[in-house]
């Protein structure tokens, strides 16, 4: 035990804690995040389309055209929206002018988006299939709009001229070196960019729409929050994109009167997955609010608000689950049983995969429904996916709790199960 903790704390945990707060990684993680309200919007259309009730489609064919318009007009464009938001986010952490830096970014992004031929844009690279591209357009533009600053590559106008306007003077060089640079590399030399993008992440794509894929990424989600890093945070730069692509297909998919193609669409792991929190914690809130122990019981009730709204850090941190063996294992193992079982209904056919976004925080079962357009099936699987995280948790918190109980009985100030070291007294000072 003692050479795992050191590993964990020498290795494993510093390397972690760098990963997520990596420049680059926070600012795609703050432009996948800023695109949430306009996929939210996109679906509201899409269940307006789609509602579970007998000959609503029928009613509602005749109105598709309108309906698809918003659609169209958020998922359609998610690539562009997205390299705005990263490029202007980046540009504001590399202390760049960042309504230039999202400028320079959608130019680049739309410029390789052009047909040779006539000149058009190919809508289908603007969209989820973009959204790799438009990322790595945006790390690259404001990397290198930061080489020219710092290299002082820019015209640079006197101090009396408006700021406004010496800052698009700055611009200029950098612009122009990258409309060149890509013009050639895009349209001189003919390289397919968008496809090249797609190529060198197929392999990640397709395995997190497997379960041997979406499995290996709860057991990391949940093996690094057991450590004390956000593993939600820390793995979003690299799958947000994917989910999101994947919700957008299955909206494109539902539109076209298709089968939706991908199970793990974004909101199937923060929903079906994560009831309550990351691990399903609102099921051992819900067996420790009426626990013997006062520490145990105090902690769950006052989590259970915040866990209605899939916030869980209260208990997380309270109990605790982060770095405590013993309940770390179930902490885990709920996320892979909910995303194994969850993974097959989707993939029988026996609950819709998701195609409607919703925020993170909205309250299980509620988010279970909505998730996938309105399917009751759902509903009752966010029920019986709470009774499943309480069995899974029932054993270890009785035994947490039969062992602070006897250590109590035993001297009031005994040290409990609690790897920290804290004592039951001092537990119940704080």
């Amino acid at each position: 035990m003692n050479s795992l903790s050191l590993f964990l704390h020498r290795w494993l945990i510093p390397r972690m804690t760098a990963l997520s707060e990596n420049t680059y990684l926070a600012s795609i993680r703050a432009g996948m995040v800023s695109v949430v309200p306009l996929t939210i919007l996109g679906g509201l259309f899409m269940v307006v389309a789609y509602l579970p009730i007998p000959g609503w489609e029928a009613r509602m064919a005749p109105h598709l055209p309108h309906l698809q318009i918003p659609v169209t007009a958020t998922f359609g464009l998610l690539g562009l929206f997205v390299c705005l938001a990263i490029g202007y986010d980046l540009g504001t952490r590399l202390k760049q002018e960042a309504i230039l830096s999202a400028t320079q970014s959608a130019l680049v992004f739309l410029l390789i988006q052009l047909e040779m031929k006539d000149q058009t844009l190919v809508m289908e690279g603007l969209g989820s299939k973009g959204l790799f591209t438009a990322i790595l357009i945006a790390l690259v533009t404001v990397r290198i709009q930061k080489a020219f600053t710092d290299a002082n590559w820019v015209i640079r106008l006197p101090d009396s001229v408006p700021k406004v306007v010496s800052d698009t003077f700055i611009s200029l060089t950098p612009t122009v070196f990258l409309v060149v640079a890509f013009w050639i590399l895009r349209f001189v030399l003919g390289v397919d960019i968008n496809a090249g993008v797609q190529t060198l992440f197929k392999p990640l794509v397709f395995a997190l729409n497997t379960l041997p894929g979406i499995l290996v990424y709860a057991f990391l989600v949940t093996l690094l929050w057991s450590v004390g890093i956000n593993g939600d945070n820390t793995l979003d730069a690299f799958v947000a994109p994917i989910f999101l692509q994947f919700l957008a297909e299955n909206v494109e998919a539902v539109g076209r009167g298709q089968p939706m193609p991908y199970v793990t669409a974004n909101g199937f792991f923060s929903t079906f997955v994560n009831v309550g929190g990351t691990g399903a914690t609102l099921g051992l809130a819900l067996i420790l609010a009426m626990s013997k122990d006062p520490v145990y019981r105090k902690i769950s009730r006052l989590s259970l608000p915040t866990q209605l709204f899939q916030i869980n850090e209260p208990i997380f941190f309270g109990i605790p689950i982060v770095l405590n063996p013993w309940f770390m294992i179930p902490y885990v193992a709920n996320a892979l049983l909910l995303t194994a079982s969850t993974y097959c209904l989707m993939d029988w056919g026996w609950i819709r995969k998701p195609f409607v976004n919703v925020p993170w925080t909205t309250p299980p079962v509620i988010g279970h429904y909505l998730l996938t357009g309105g399917d009751w099936r759902a509903a009752v699987w966010g029920v019986v996916s709470l009774g499943l995280a309480m069995l899974v948790y029932w054993p270890f918190a009785k035994a947490a709790e039969r062992q602070r109980l006897a250590a109590a009985s035993l001297s009031p100030s005994s040290t409990v199960f609690v790897p920290q070291g804290t004592t039951l007294n001092q537990e119940k000072q704080q």
